[in-house]
Order: structure tokens, then sequence, then C-alpha cells
């Protein structure tokens, strides 16, 4: 029996209602991706106000690796809740904090330190704040195509000035950046990462004094940057480098880690082990939660007091994380994402023989991008056919997303509980819309209801 089930067009009227009100009371910057109203969810599938089940393929922007509504993550939160919902961990302590640290520690491996935080973006700038302790210097080393979060200091290291940046400046100091190994778009794919290294090289000749640099952070899988994928001997030469001159490497995690690629960390896949790691999103499925997780040394730097926040490690959230990464564990997720991955990527490979702007699949587990083009030979980046790919699945019962510097990668974050069925289901609309938006007719997917 088919998941998705469209009682009416979309949006439905009490959806439409809602969207309107929001309108009148809500700031404009948040503007609507997806013309409903959810109402319920569980696993990989939402049902809206007016009564249409859809499939989300944008996991709650990459949250929900465990799925919508697990039961053994609202029993943590319940219990938890019940108990007590907050107290200022510095202040009055609490033992779900130091379990969950127990677990990252465990999970990323070595000998480390935990604090948390609320979201990406804080864990970013509180990971800069530990390094620049730790080294004493100011400077910041990013990438190209990196994204990073919106707060000032996350905001300057991110890479794309649309929407994120533009008429926010003045941005923080001491950011530099410098090219990230993108093979697809690379002049000589066969030596992205050597180009690539080569300018990073050179940049503590011509650009900043690697003395005067705390830190460089990664994305070990660019995410908002397009899914993009170094090739192998990248990640490991930029932590080379950085520690000949004494630079702390960070790695966000934030959106591939806690298993997403088939690993816990997407750094195993290349070799890099960072001596900090950031992650969130996944982390607490959706509760605002994320971790610094840093070697000894570089965490104990700052001083008493010196890193804190009154919602930090919130109890809630803490005993959501500690089912999560239980239910990633027992239920094999970490397996699963190789096996969703795959059936993603042989789809699309499939669509690429009839859909030329198919330009590449690329992605490592079940973190997987789409990028399309309007020639295969020009590599000309084609948005517009993006939205109208995310448009059509709408249409059809899926919610998609997409990414990309050039805002044309269609890209995945399926939540790793989907069903076989549900998978074949989501790819069959994705395949379609595909077709459809090329101007190829495909019939709208008949689901009960209909």
């Amino acid at each position: 029996m088919p998941t998705i089930h469209l009682e009416t067009e979309i949006p439905g009227p009490r959806s439409a209602a809602i969207l309107a009100r929001k309108e009148r009371v809500v700031a404009d910057p948040f503007d609507i991706h997806a013309p409903f109203v959810i109402d319920r969810a569980e696993g990989a599938a939402f049902t809206d106000v007016d009564g249409n089940t859809l499939l989300d393929f944008s996991g709650g922007l990459g949250c929900h690796i465990v799925g919508y509504s697990h039961p053994k993550v609202v029993e943590a939160v319940q219990r938890q809740a019940a108990r007590f919902s907050h107290t200022d961990f510095s202040v009055i302590p609490y033992e779900i904090y130091v379990e969950l640290a127990e677990r990252l520690v465990a999970a990323v491996g070595g000998e480390r330190k935990v604090a948390l935080f609320n979201s990406g973006a804080e864990a970013v700038e509180n990971a800069i704040k530990f390094a620049r302790a730790a080294t004493g210097r100011p400077a910041v080393i990013a990438f190209e195509g990196g994204f990073h979060g919106r707060t000032l200091l996350a905001m300057s290291l991110t890479s794309r000035h649309r929407p994120y940046k533009t008429g926010f400046g003045p941005f923080a100091p001491e950011v530099y950046r410098v090219p990230f190994a993108y093979p697809y778009r690379s002049p000589d794919p066969d030596r992205a990462g050597e180009i690539a290294l080569g300018a990073l090289e050179r940049a503590f000749t011509t650009v900043v004094d690697p003395r005067a640099v705390a830190c460089l952070i990664v994305e070990p899988i660019q995410g908002e940057g397009g899914f993009v994928v170094p090739p192998q001997g990248y990640l490991s030469g930029v932590a080379e480098l950085a520690r000949e001159h004494g630079i702390v490497v960070i790695a966000d995690e934030i959106q591939s880690g806690c298993g997403r690629t088939g690993r816990f960390l997407a750094s195993e896949h290349f070799g890099l082990d960072a001596d900090i790691v950031l992650l969130a999103k996944s982390l607490a499925s959706g509760y605002p939660l994320s971790a610094v997780v840093g070697r000894p040394e570089i965490m104990d730097a700052p001083g008493p007091s010196a890193i804190g926040g009154t919602y930090v490690g919130n109890p809630v959230a803490c005993a959501a994380a500690n089912a999560v990464l239980q239910v990633i564990e027992e239920e094999g997720l970490i397996e699963r994402a190789e096996v969703v991955g795959k059936a993603i990527r042989a789809r699309w490979e499939e669509v690429a023989r009839e859909v030329p702007e198919v330009g590449e699949v690329r992605g490592i587990g079940a973190m997987v991008g789409v990028e399309l083009v309007r020639d295969r030979s020009t590599r000309e980046p084609y948005a517009e056919m993006v939205g109208a790919v995310m448009r059509e699945t709408q249409r059809r019962g899926v919610v998609t997303v997409s990414c990309g510097m050039y805002h044309n990668v269609l890209r995945h974050l399926v939540p790793l509980v989907i069903t076989d069925e549900q998978l074949d289901e989501g790819l069959d609309v994705l395949a379609e819309a595909a077709l459809a938006a090329r101007g190829h007719p495909a019939p709208v997917r008949q689901t009960e209801g209909e």
C-alpha cells in the first residue's frame, strides 16, 4: 500500500488559510519552501492539516536521521520533561549531560572532551573560541562552498553570499577563504585535490601568515555547497599542512555526521582525524542541541566560565540525543545508510540515461546530491530545472530540497528509517518529476483518495 495519499490539491484549503495568516504576522524572510502545514508525522512521512500524506526526503533539513516521532525518542523526551526540563548546567549540573558526553567521546574516538550548545552555528562559533584560546592566534581559514551558519562569525565563514550574507556586513575580521577540492568543477578533475592543496599551501605565503592562524574549518563533505565529495588524500593533506603550522583542524560534521554517510563521521571515509568535531542536526532529532567534541588540551584552554550559555545542553535535548544514538546503534542505521544511498544513486543513474540535464550523481552513503546542468559538456548550472523538479515532486507528494553554490543540486536527506517500499515510492516520484520538469509528460501518480 502506498504511503503517499493526496486528499486535496496542494496546498489544501486549511493549509492555504494558515499560510495566509502567516503572511500577516511572521517576518517575510521566513519564506515557505513547501506550501502545506504539517499536522503529524512518523518515520519518513508526514500528514498535513488537509489530510494529505507525503514523504519527506528533506528529513527536517537533515535532522530526522531516525525519522519523525521515533517512539524511543518520544519516550525519552517525555520522561525527562516530567523530571525537569531546564537548569543551567554550569549552575546545577545533571547526569544526562555527562552521559551524552560519554557517548559522544566513544563515538568520535580517541581522548576527547565535550561542550554542548543549542545550534550548529553556536557550535561553530564556540569551536573557534576554543581554538583561539588554545593557540593564542586570531585568524581562521574557511573554504569556498562552505556553509557554517548564520550568526556573525559563522556567516563570515560561510561562502555563498546570497541569500546568507548580502546586506548583513561588515563581517568578522581575520577570516580567509581558500578553494575546496570540487572534482566536477575543477579544470583538471583528476588533479582536483592536488590543485586545491596547492592553493592552501600558497595561501600561507600570499594571503595569511600561518603563524597567525588559529584554525581551519572544513566540511568533510560539503552540505549547502552542493554535497561535494572531495577526492581521497585531499582532507588528510589539508590536515597535514595545518599541523605543520600548529593550526587546529575543525571538522564541521553538522550535516554529514551521526551516520548519514555509512560511518558515524564522514571524516572516517577520508582518514581525517580532526582536532575538533562539530555535530548537530541529526544528533537530537531536531531538538536544539549541538556538540563540540575536541582534544582535551584544546577544550580545557579557555578560562573558567569563558564558555557556556543559559540554555546550552538542555536536559530534554540531551535525552533526545541519547535516545537517537541508541536507536542508531540498535537499528543498524549506519549500515542502513549505505543501502539507502545505493538505491538513490542507482535510480538517478537510470534517470540520467533519459535526462541529459543530470550532470553528476555523487555522494557517500545516504548523503547523495544530483547536480543538474544545461549541457554536460559545458556543465552550465541549471538552477531553474532544480526548482521545477522540486515543485513537481511536491505536487506528486514528496518534499525535496536543493543546495549548491549555483543552486543547481538536488540533495537527499532521507530518514534512514525509511522503509524499502517508501524509498522506492519516493524515487519513482523523483524520476517522474525529472522527466516532467524537462518537458516530457509523465502521469501524476495515483494515490488512495483520488
